[in-house]
């Protein structure tokens, strides 16, 4: 197609976990659009445009290959395709803040309001504007205030649009998603431009799985949707240190509550604790929110979800260390995952970030191995060469190590040869499943001593 035979020019503003791969879904199921990604990153645009992309993702490059060059393109060129746009997704990252007023909780939405002026600055014509980044409610009467305060004679909707992707099963998520949430202002104007976003999605998308509602409810629902998953994961993950502590069995006792359809199965895998880029910013600002409408005991209570996730990460360093025979000094180490989670290499707020900060604080020797997070975790890790290894070979990993703690449940990790492992590490070999994935018995038998998470620990003393 010609510039002009397009019927909608869509712009993404950002071009990371969430503006990439949602860009190249609607791209890939919609030809009749041109969709374009801006950032002013311009190694990230110069990787989108090769099959290295910025980001690994299972079957994300297949969907960029269908579309990009075809109604798919990339650019550093932000003004000029903020002009050319008739919907900007805006896609911004919006980190907890680390400074002033609310810092550790509270967003910090410098980059988002600059965004928004810039918009402003470069627009010529009416424009919708969709929030996908994840913001505190009521953020878009901010941006509404900031871009119709011009004398240009434009208007702008602004629209809320979160995403509830997993990564890892990103594209997966987006192309038969559970629902698309879309809100907006609940005036004329405000439901024609939140129409407009319906009728992109609508081209693939189910309509009874489309959802519309008031664009604070849009907001607050993607806050407390990551809230409610966390909080499964947390209430789990207490349970576990019980279990250990009374010889239960937390896969037994997963299973059992997992079974009554009133709680469902669901996010009730005992593990090392939660990571990624959402979980932990997103309650800490519903805290925060709660706190600034003097809501006290219901921010306490969301807090306490980010607490017991730091007792998890905790309690395991605490556990290597104490089966170790309480020293764990100029021992080898070896971490089998860096990512958050298995089929990413994305390491934000990863438990492995803090087990090894916590285990070079006690003077070990800690050897990483991921199949994807190396190069991330070498940036988290700055700093603390001296006392890390980083190794993409999980047998040269392991190799006279004296523990293997597994971090990422990656399903290499499941098929490796552990015999061959033990038969090369320091002994008394001791492995800690964060993940409860590896068959524990078996390790047990080949001469590990074996400590998985929620479950009684298989030792040789």
């Amino acid at each position: 197609m010609s510039e002009n035979q397009f019927e909608k020019h869509i712009l993404c503003i950002g071009a990371g976990y969430v503006g990439g791969p949602t860009m190249a879904m609607i791209a890939a199921k919609c030809p009749q659009y041109k969709v374009t990604i801006v950032d002013i990153n311009a190694e990230k645009i110069q990787a989108w445009q090769t099959d290295d992309l910025p980001i690994y993702e299972p079957e994300l490059l297949d969907v960029v290959k269908k579309a990009r060059g075809r109604n798919l393109f990339f650019s550093t060129e932000i003004d000029e395709n903020i002009k050319k746009a008739d919907i900007i997704f805006v896609s911004v990252n919006t980190p907890t803040k680390t400074f002033g007023e609310g810092a550790g909780k509270s967003a910090d939405l410098q980059y988002w309001e600059k965004t928004a002026r810039n918009i402003l600055a470069a627009s010529e014509t009416d424009k919708i504007i969709v929030e996908k980044s994840t913001l505190p409610v009521r953020t878009a009467s901010a941006m509404e205030r900031i871009v119709n305060s011009n004398n240009k004679g434009i208007r702008f909707d602004v629209v809320s649009n979160p995403e509830f992707l997993a990564e890892g099963t990103a594209v997966a998520d987006l192309e038969k998603p559970d629902r698309v949430l879309i809100g907006s202002q609940e005036t004329a104007e405000g439901k024609k431009a939140r129409q407009e976003i319906v009728d992109i999605y609508a081209n693939w998308v189910p309509r009874e799985r489309i959802i519309t509602s008031n664009i604070w409810s849009s907001e607050l629902s993607k806050l407390v949707a990551n809230a409610f998953l966390a909080q499964r994961i947390s209430s789990i993950n207490s349970i576990s240190a019980l279990c250990e502590t009374t010889e239960a069995d937390i896969n037994e006792v997963a299973n059992a509550i997992g079974k009554d359809h009133r709680i469902g199965s669901n996010f009730l895998n005992a593990s090392v604790g939660f990571g990624g880029s959402c979980f932990k910013k997103d309650i800490l600002n519903l805290v925060y929110i709660c706190e600034s409408y003097g809501l006290t005991e219901v921010a306490r209570y969301w807090e306490n979800v980010v607490k017991i996730n730091e007792y998890q990460e905790d309690r395991f360093v605490r556990n290597i260390n104490k089966a170790l025979f309480n020293t764990i000094a100029n021992k080898r180490i070896t971490l089998f995952g860096f990512a958050f989670k298995a089929n990413t290499g994305d390491t934000r707020e990863s438990p492995g970030i803090y087990i090894t900060k916590k285990l070079i604080e006690e003077h070990a020797h800690v050897v990483i191995n991921d199949p994807k997070a190396l190069d991330n975790a070498r940036k988290d890790l700055a700093g603390l060469e001296e006392n890390l290894e980083f190794e993409i070979d999980p047998y040269k990993a392991t190799h006279d190590a004296h523990a293997i703690a597994l971090v990422t449940e990656w399903e290499l990790y499941k098929t490796l040869d552990y015999e061959k492992i033990f038969s090369a590490m320091i002994k008394p070999a001791f492995i800690f499943d964060g993940r409860n994935i590896l068959d524990h018995q078996k390790l047990y038998e080949i001469g590990f001593n074996v400590y998985p998470i929620g479950k009684a620990a298989l030792t040789h003393f």
